[in-house]
């Protein structure tokens, strides 16, 4: 089984006001999938608490992207992607 990426609104909007694409996200995401599953690969993330426990964050740069990840259905949700300030307000 493959997992499945959904992106929320907020998320596709910094994309096409960035001029980003999915795929640099979802390759990303696919690193962050091999190193849940044990593989040695450079990736930081990182489990958050508080208002966004059961996320994870992922740091690119200035970018952050907070994701949520569903084990047990191998899917992935986009809750924000955003400048390193504005991410997690």
């Amino acid at each position: 089984m493959s997992w499945t990426i959904d992106f929320s609104s907020q998320a596709l909007k910094f994309l096409a006001k960035n001029h980003l694409t999915e795929d640099e996200i979802l390759e990303k995401i696919r690193l962050v999938i091999r190193k849940f599953n044990g593989e040695p690969v450079s990736v930081d993330i990182k489990k958050l608490g508080g208002k966004w426990s059961g996320f994870y964050r992922i740091r690119s740069g200035k970018v952050r992207m907070v994701i949520e990840f569903k084990f047990e259905s191998q899917s992935a949700f986009v809750e924000v992607i955003d400048w390193r300030g504005n991410a997690y307000k």
